[in-house]
């Protein structure tokens, strides 16, 4: 499966010619300052949570692009305010067969307001099933044991995890989550962005090894096969 990472928890894959976006924070984000996010292409954007550092570049994007935006309830209905009627609401529990596979919108422990101080519902991640691999992104998560769940339904080929600590799980969380879920390959999200969660890298790819596992850290900008 093709991943490109655009900094902090932003990703984009690539499903059998479809581009899914993921929590577009880019162009306030200073390490992503080569990226140009008018060259992006997207056909869905999936948004975890409301955060102001998930939701920054969704408008500007889904009315280039026309991507349908997929959220809760909640953040779906403040883009459909915003004249973005392109979109798919889901809430947690809930799946949706889409063209490129199969979505569960899960839960997540974190919090969730709008940028303008909306309610941004209950922040959640997703399990994305296809033809191309099968991965779960968290989203900004602690740990917590409903990830235990997800096996039960879904045999996954990688998990996307928080790793910056402060606002989310650190490292000796992620590690733990990876043996909830049953993966043995996780690439890192949300970390290094603010002084609150800068990571020494060498060390959490070490930990991870300790562990029997991969830690995937890409550069910004780069495009890696899973």
């Amino acid at each position: 499966m093709e991943i490109t990472f655009y900094g902090h928890a932003c990703f984009s894959v690539n499903i059998e010619g479809k581009k899914i976006l993921f929590d577009p924070f880019i162009t306030p984000n200073e390490l992503a300052n080569d990226i140009d996010i008018n060259t992006i292409e997207a056909d869905y954007i999936f948004i975890s949570h409301g955060h102001e550092d998930h939701v920054a570049d969704v408008e500007k994007i889904a009315k280039k692009t026309n991507a349908i935006i997929v959220s809760n309830f909640e953040i779906v209905s403040w883009f459909n305010s915003k004249g973005l009627s392109n979109s798919h609401p889901m809430n947690h529990g809930g799946s949706w067969n889409f063209d490129f596979g199969k979505v569960k919108y899960v839960n997540a422990v974190h919090s969730s307001t709008l940028p303008d101080g909306s309610i941004g519902g209950n922040p959640g991640g997703f399990v994305v099933e296809s033809n191309a691999g099968n991965f779960y992104f968290a989203g900004d998560t602690a740990l917590n044991m409903d990830m235990k769940l997800i096996p039960l339904f879904t045999k996954l080929d990688f998990a996307i995890f928080p790793i910056g600590d402060n606002f989310t799980m650190g490292i000796e969380e992620a590690i733990v989550a990876a043996d909830f879920v049953k993966v043995n390959k996780v690439m890192g999200v949300h970390y290094d962005t603010f002084g609150y969660i800068k990571i020494d890298k060498h060390q959490a790819i070490n930990s991870f090894k300790k562990n029997n596992l991969t830690l995937i850290l890409p550069e910004i900008g780069e495009t890696i096969e899973i």
